[in-house]
């Protein structure tokens, strides 16, 4: 029955899986990967409530919070996209 199978063949297992199935777990694997965008929405409301309260106790400090405020929200919005990029390799590759 496999006498005719090819090196490649046998890597992707293309004739024993079927293609909607394989279409249904990377649908799976894309919703599992952007989780991650929730998770960095929380965190944006964490550093930005921070910074409010951080102005409220201590307002001569404001230009430091601020560019405290603003390399966290780079840095939290990154792992954003890379969630969204995880996704989109999942499911377009």
């Amino acid at each position: 029955m496999f006498t005719n199978l090819t090196f490649w063949d046998i890597i992707t297992f293309s004739h024993l899986v079927d293609n909607n199935f394989v279409l249904a777990f990377k649908s799976l694997g894309a919703g599992c990967a952007t989780v991650s965008i929730s998770g960095t929405g929380i965190g944006i409301g964490i550093i930005f409530g921070g910074l409010i309260v951080g102005y409220a106790r201590n307002p001569s400090a404001n230009t430091t919070l601020f560019n405290y405020a603003v390399l966290g929200f780079a840095f939290t919005e990154a792992i954003a996209l890379f969630g969204l990029m995880m996704a989109l390799l999942i499911l377009y590759s």
